[in-house]
């Protein structure tokens, strides 16, 4: 199962990126495709978060719009939405010590985890910080193959 971290989802959403194309382009492919995909539920509230932010974005995407785009994501059939469940604790407890996550990098940690716990196979992020967690194979899909 390939999962997918909040950059991507806001590239795909804000057409003013410069990364627009290939994203949405990404994220179409897996919300069409017949695999089963991903998106840790703390990555969805954190694109809401962002693409509304008025000090992000000028303008920033209506609340309005930014809540149709996460409905037209989750009407996708293959869609999985991964979130805590028994035994993500043990998951992130033996990551955040690992890798020595504290502060804001505890929320990588957390995405991490929550991908770890579920059996993502791998996460597309343009964030480099998830090397930190070697256990979790993540690609940049914005970067030509």
């Amino acid at each position: 199962m390939i999962a997918v971290d909040t950059n991507i989802l806001v590239y795909a959403h804000r057409r003013d990126s410069p990364w627009h194309e290939r994203a949405a382009h990404c994220v179409r492919e897996l919300a069409e495709g017949g695999a089963t995909w991903a998106v840790p539920w703390p990555c969805i509230h954190e694109f809401l978060a962002i693409v509304t932010h008025e000090r992000l974005y000028s303008p920033p995407s209506p609340l309005g719009k930014a809540i149709d785009q996460v409905q037209a994501w989750l009407e996708s059939p293959a869609l999985v939405l991964l979130a805590e469940g028994e035994g993500y604790w043990a998951t992130l407890g033996q990551l955040l010590s690992a890798a020595k996550v504290t502060g804001p990098r505890v929320h990588d940690a957390r995405i991490a985890a929550l991908c770890i716990h579920s059996h993502v196979r791998e996460l597309l992020s343009a964030d480099r910080d998830f090397s930190r967690f070697g256990s979790l194979t993540t690609r940049n899909p914005l970067l030509p193959a």
